[in-house]
Order: C-alpha cells, then structure tokens, then sequence
C-alpha cells in the first residue's frame, strides 16, 4: 500500500495530557511513530491548541473535527499544524481551497461519500462490513482511512484494512513493545507486517539519520531489534554477523531514538536519532563523509562557542552582541544590493554565516531553524507580507494597511492559550488517594537496566585499561581531544584560578558558612555506656580516609556542589579529597572548580565525567587515586555507576545516595505572596524538563490561586531557560487542600527534595515534617540560599528517597566504630548469655571462647 505518511497506520490517542498515562503504548513510544490521530471537540480545544504549539512539525497528527462547530476552529487546525482534518461529508464545501488536508469522514461502510483525496470510515466491523474490500478494488481512491468500532478485535481488523488497501487507526491501548503482554498486538510485528525484504534472512536496510535528516550510515533490521529499540528508544539493530547491535554499547557512542519511519516501497526502514559522539568508526562526522556546507559550518560554529582558538572571530562575535548585529544587518544590506548570480551567492553566504553565528549564540540549531520553516509550511491562513514602516520608507514604498488574515476565533485562541505555562491541578478533598498518588507521580527515567547496557561497558573498559581507557572516553564524550592526563594533582597552578573579585568574594562567603554550618555537626567526645558491671560499649568516630568529589560540569559552572562536597570532606579531616569533572573541550576545567580545591585541599582534580570518572575512582588507575566513598550529583547514567560499583565487593567503595531529577514542594496559605511561591517553584523547574514543582494550597480560593499561576507564567516567560521551565511545569502539579495538616500529610508521603514552609507561623510546623531532604522555613527563605551560600548542603534525596536517606552531612564524610572493654568480673557478669546463645546457634568455637576464660579465672 503506498501512503506518504511515515508508517501505514495511525495511532489514536486521547487529546493531551491523556497520553502520559497510556496503557499499552507509552507516551514515548506513540512519540517515536509520529502518527498520532486525535478527535476535536469544544471542551479539548484548549488542549489540542497546546498540544500542537509543542508538536505541529514533529507529528503527522490527524484530527476529526466532526464535533467543531465553526469553520474557523478547523481552519486553525490546519493552520497549528494538522496534517489532515476529518469533518462531516456536508460541511467540505465550506474548504474548497485546502487539497487533501480536509477529507470527509462517515460512520457506515460506504465510499461514495468519498472525495477525490480519501475518506474516513468510522465504526469499522470486518464481521459486518461485507463488500468493502470488493468496493475498494474498483475504487480509485488515494487516501482511505478505517477506524475500528468499540470491541473489535485489532488483529483481525488491522488484516481487513490491508485487505482492503486501507490505513488503519489503532488504538494505542491494543498495541505494546512488551513482549510479555499477550493481550496486545506487539508494535514491532504491527510495523514487520508492512515492511518488505528482499534478502534471505529477511532483514530491512535502516538508513540512520540525525535531527537534521543528514544520514550517518545504513545497518540492518529484525523484527526483534526493533522491537528492542522500540522498548528501550535507543538505537538497536541487527548485526549480520553477531545478532542484536545495541549502538554504543561498547564504545559509548549511544543513540536516542527520536522517530522511525518506512520508505514509500516498504521496504527500508528509517531511523532519526540523537546521536552521542560518532556513527562511524572513522574519524569523521558519518559513514558517508564529513559535513558540507551549511550544516559543516554550523558544527564549526557550535566548536567555537565551547572553544575558539585565541584571535578567533567567531569568538569575537559571540562575545559582541553589538558587532553582530551591526554584521548582519550590514550583510543584509550588501545582499540586496548584490546583481550578478556570482555576487548574490557571495553576499548570500555571508548572511547565513552570520545569521546562524546569532543562532548558535542563542542556543538554537539548524535542525531548530528547519523545523520552524517545515511548521511556517504547513499554516493556511497569511499575513499580508508587507514591510514594516522603517524599513518601506527606507525604499520609498507607501506600505498597505496591515491586517491579520486569521480568523477572530483563532487570533483570540492564539492569545490565550499558545504560551500559557500553568500547572495541573487536582483538589484533594475531591479525589481518591490512588488518583492524588497517580497526580503526583515523578516523571519516568530510563530503567536501570537499559542504563546499566551503556554504562557498565564503560566501567569495566576503565577498569581494565586504566588511563589510557579514560583519557578515550575523555576525548570521545567531552571533545577534548589534546588532553594528554587525566588528572591535575596540587598544588594547583595560579593560572589555572583566575578568577574576579567579586566570584571570589563569594565563593569565600559560601565557603566559611558552610564550613560554620559542618564544623558545628562534630561530635564533642565518643560515647562510652557501662551496660552492665564490668562490660563498657563505646563508639567513636574516624573520617573517611579517601573521597571522590563527582561535580557535574563541562561547558556549565558548578562551583556551589564543589562547595557542598569538599568542605564537609575537609572538615571531617578526610586525608585524600579528589574532586572529577568533565573538562572543556579545550582541555580545561573552570577556574572556579580548581579554586575551590584549593581551598578544601583537594590532592587532585580528574578530568573526566560520566561512568568513566566514577570508575576511574572506584578502582583506581595509574594517575587516578583509588578512594572509598564517591560523593556528589549526576545524571542518571553517573548514578547507575555510583551504584554499580558500590555493589562490586572488588571495587570497596560506597557512595552517598542514589539521585534523581531535582524537585521542589510549597507549601504556601492564603497569606503567602503569589511572587514568592512562583519564583521558588520557577527555582527548581529550570533544572531540566524532567524536573517536577509540587504546590500544596490551604485553603486558597479561586482567586488566589489565579494569582499564583499569573506569577509562574509571567516570571518563566522571563527566564532564559524557559523551554526547560515549560516542559518542567507540563508534569507539575498544584493540589488543593483544606488543612495544613492534610498538607503536611501528603508532604511526607511525597518526600521532596526541598520543601519550603510558605505559611504563617512556619517554624511551629517543622515539628510535622516527617520526610524532606532539606526544609526552607519562612517567606524570607529562598530555596536558592540552600543552594549556594546559607550553609546548609544541597546535595539531597530527591525521587522519594528522603524517606530512607539524608542529604550530604559532616557525617557523611564519617564512619563510626564500636568497642567493648569487659572486666574479669564483666565477662563472668555476660558469660551465661553469650555462652548460652552461641550453644541455641551451635557455634561452638564462639561458645568456648568465653568457657575457656572463665574456666581460667576459676583456676586462679
């Protein structure tokens, strides 16, 4: 069956948020299809508008409208970035301009409803639409659509849709990529259904692309690889030679999964990933050569934001806003004035240098840039075009009244609801537990599992291989390809801390609260108890004689978790305090990182981030110092290393707690200020997309809680990481509750990482808090203080664990050990009972080691 969509079938799928709590398909995995089919109506309207401000150029979405009312909501359809729209078989006259994007849709089995560019049937029974596929052979139709009617069984119906050369919508929920659930279709068979192979061992060529569609290579694949790539939505391929590929298994060059499709014959595969360091064995940028053109240039321009050679232009752009600007608009200038095809290609060249210099500097990529001219494609309605004022009576013009050409309802909607970033809300007093626990669920990381595919390769090469293992992985994940050790040892170079006064003025400040803070956690004397005549328990404390400090960075500045964790490990007297962070592709590692183990008296920096860091600790190699405890934040593939070696008895070394995204819950009262509350939830959904803000509201109105959420969108429009904050903010949740006890109840059933205490008379509650990593009491306590320079440690729980771990403290950095000292007349005093339990455990030689001292006290 030929199609131009990416696969022969749909996925229908409730409208937004419905699709993160999908059963069968994940969220993720209806993601990787890009098909997805949703119904429109008046009460799902607002969040089809938001759904598609996320994704109108990443889906092929397909939407029926039957439900809609007026003309203009399904022309704003089209224009969000639908690619095709079902209404009812009367209304299609009402679009005559819009091709084979609006196709009619009926519920009985008859096409002569059908347009010249398809049809929907709704309610499709293979058991009682007899004829159809006899009515299809003669009709000549391109696109024809079946949705299956409520409780058919979707094997049966997707064979009767390619019976009748037709495109299926499947339900999400009678699909899985879990092997074991033989209720469901498994995706990967759905998908093997269709494809076609020429080969004897029946396997497809996958041609493997990047974000930007630029093909890195060609591999193979099974109906079982990609099975697996689908679970685990990473790059899983057949190896003619050796069974199941996992791409960077072995040598860390790993694939995200973003979207897969089928060619127009069926009978190759393609696979759009992320990929992590290179697709080739070679050195170079793919199987097929390095970049050319545009996108060469943009992978010079990313090298030389990280890292410019001294002199460089480039550098100097990015550093002059002013320059660039002035370059562009001067570019622009000599373009238009440009005549000869030679000289408009001259002129036309420098524009995108600069243009995309002013792109790069902001963060945006090529494949950014495609994706707003792919989303621009597909819009039905146009401005008028003309130019703006300044610019038309530089050339004279007498400009057009501009106008809008949207319709009102959809300019309105556009307004209201495109940028909105708000929170969820469930009220407590109105729903289950079960629903309030499922509300504030965490978002899903990758299973231990998959991880531990990636990292535990990595691990045991280091192992093994020492130095020269982890200054390759150095240069093949972090670039820095002229580093020759891993390690700096101190004392550390002045040049390498040169730093302004005002960095150091606070570091300094930081630093001698958080010592302060720590040197107060010491324990005064051991503990010494005569539990009975004769027999003294004591217990006293040694630090732990050798550290690994782990702080995340690269291209980022994380002076604070250096702080955190090298300061305690002074203060606890540890002897061997090593400090690993990724360095810059140069080579170098922030001055501000080897100032502060300076100050801690850090016996070396390791140059290195990831797995290959924690086990270049763990284990020692010929520079690195092998130590016993690995402290310190990571992702998640840095965590699944902490807890891999911990659980290598070869390795000995422990780690502080395992980590996950970080989070935040408020508890705020009417008399809370709506700022405040925001700009702390704000503080820690700029983490990442993955991070999650909780915000429990006594007894707040209507009203109150409008103003809050005014606040958040207002303050995140503001910020610089503000797509971080939106995806954060999509799996954030604002519950409603009446008491603060309800609050504090479902506060230590959630067990944040930071909660704030934004109530009256806060201090008198922190008697209720049960499970929290670190609380921040009181309107004038920012979370942020806990993270910089108030002296408490930022390094804590998060993901729940605050319910069995503490955060980072001076006893962190500790180990305790018990004695016992027992007197002649002590031992005979305990004797009976060690001798008469040894005897219950029929440990004999335990027994007589206490018979023969007291038949020798006897004697004498």
């Amino acid at each position: 069956m030929e199609t131009d969509l990416p696969l022969p079938f749909l996925v229908s799928v409730a409208i937004p948020p419905g699709l993160a709590n999908l059963e069968g398909l994940t969220r993720e995995q209806v993601s990787l299809l890009g098909n997805p089919f949703l119904e429109a109506t008046p009460q799902t309207e607002d969040k089809l508008v938001r759904f598609f401000n996320r994704h109108n150029y990443e889906f092929h979405a397909h939407v029926d409208a039957t439900s809609l009312q007026s003309p203009d909501h399904v022309i704003g359809l089209l224009d969000r970035g639908a690619r095709r729209v079902f209404v009812a078989p009367q209304d299609l006259s009402q679009y005559p301009d819009y091709g084979d994007r609006l196709l009619p849709v009926v519920s009985k089995p008859d096409l002569s409803a059908a347009s010249k560019h398809g049809l929907l049937i709704t309610n499709v029974d293979p058991q009682a639409a007899t004829g159809l596929a006899e009515q299809r052979q003669s009709a000549k139709m391109k696109n024809l659509f079946f949705k299956p009617a409520p409780g058919v069984d979707a094997g049966s119906f997707l064979d009767f849709a390619r019976k009748c050369n037709a495109i299926p919508i499947l339900p999400s929920t009678s699909m899985t990529a879990d092997k074991s659930d033989t209720s469901r279709l498994l995706l990967s068979s759905v998908i093997a259904r269709y494809w076609q192979s020429d080969r004897q061992d029946g396997l497809v060529p996958t041609v493997v692309t990047n974000e930007a569609g630029i093909a890195l290579g060609l591999a193979y694949s099974s109906e079982e690889s990609l099975l697996e790539a689908l679970r685990t939505q990473t790059g899983v391929y057949q190896s003619r030679k050796r069974g199941l590929w996992i791409k960077g298994a072995t040598s860390g060059d790993t694939q995200q999964l973003l979207r897969l499709s089928l060619d127009c014959d069926n009978d190759a595969l393609k696979f759009v990933v992320k990929q992590k360091g290179r697709f080739c064995h070679l050195e170079q940028f793919g199987c097929f050569g390095n970049l050319k053109g545009i996108p060469a240039l943009e992978q010079t321009l990313m090298s030389r934001k990280q890292s410019a050679p001294e002199g460089s232009y480039t550098a100097r752009l990015f550093s002059d806003e002013k320059l660039l600007r002035a370059k562009l608009m001067e570019e622009a200038e000599e373009l238009c004035d440009a005549k000869t095809p030679q000289d408009v290609a001259f002129e036309a060249a420098d524009v995108i240098y600069f243009a995309l210099t002013k792109a790069v500097s902001a963060g945006v990529t090529l494949a950014d840039i495609e994706a707003n001219l792919d989303a621009k494609s597909l819009k039905v309605t146009r401005r008028t075009g003309d130019a703006k004022r300044k610019w038309a009576d530089k050339e004279g013009m007498e400009p057009a009244a501009s106008a809008s050409t949207k319709p009102p309802s959809l300019r309105q909607a556009d307004k209201a609801c495109s940028q909105r970033i708000v929170m969820q809300r469930i009220d407590s007093t109105k729903a289950t537990q079960a629903q309030l626990l499922e509300k504030l669920k965490r978002p899903s990381q990758k299973s231990p599992e998959e991880i531990l595919k990636i990292v535990g390769p990595i691990i045991e090469e280091v192992r093994k291989g020492g130095d020269k293992a982890l200054l390759s992985y150095t240069h093949k994940f972090e670039k820095a390809t002229s580093l020759k050790c891993p390690v700096i040892k101190a004392p550390f170079p002045k040049e390498l801390m040169a730093l302004d006064a005002e960095t150091i003025k606070a570091i300094d400040v930081s630093y001698d609260n958080i010592k302060t803070f720590h040197s107060a956690q010491k324990e005064d004397k051991a503990l010494s108890v005569e539990t009975m005549p004769g027999v003294v328990c004591g217990r006293f404390s040694r630090p732990i004689e050798r550290v690994g400090l782990y702080i995340p960075g690269g291209t980022a500045v994380l002076p604070s978790s250096a702080l955190m964790l090298g300061v305690p490990a002074m203060v606890a007297g540890c002897k061997k305090i090593v400090l690993a962070s990724p360095p810059r592709p140069d080579g170098s590692i922030t001055p501000e990182i080897v100032y502060v183990a300076q100050k801690v008296g850090a016996e070396s920096i390791v140059l290195a981030g990831g797995a290959q860091a924690v086990a270049a600790m763990a284990y020692g190699t010929e520079s690195v110092s092998k130590v016993d405890k690995i402290l310190g934040p990571g992702n998640q593939f840095v965590t699944a290393a902490k807890m891999h070696v911990s659980n290598d008895t070869n390795a000995g070394v422990s780690i502080d707690m395992p980590a996950g995204p970080s989070e935040v819950l408020v508890v705020a009262d009417a008399r809370a200020n709506p700022a405040f509350v925001a700009s702390d939830l704000l503080s820690q959904a700029e983490h990442g997309v993955d991070s999650q803000v909780v915000l429990i509201a006594v007894g707040l109105d209507e009203t109150q809680l409008r103003a809050i959420e005014h606040e958040v969108h207002a303050q995140a429009m503001a910020l610089p990481r503000v797509d971080m904050v939106r995806g954060a903010i999509e799996h954030s949740v604002t519950v409603q509750v009446d008491t603060v006890d309800e609050a504090m109840r479902i506060s230590n059933e959630y067990a944040p990482e930071h909660l704030i205490l934004q109530l009256d008379d806060a201090p008198r509650l922190v008697d209720k808090v049960v499970n929290a990593g670190s609380v921040f009491i009181g309107e004038w306590t920012p979370e942020s203080v806990g993270d910089y320079s108030a002296g408490v440690n930022h390094s804590l729980p998060t993901y729940g664990y605050a319910k069995q771990y503490s955060g980072v403290n001076l006893g962190s950095f500790m180990k305790h050990i018990t004695c016992s000292h027992l007197t002649a007349d002590g031992l005979r005093n305990v004797g009976p009972a060690v001798m008469q339990l040894a005897k219950v455990e029929q440990l004999e030689a335990h027994r007589r080691a206490v018979e023969i001292r007291i038949k020798h006290m006897e004697k004498q």
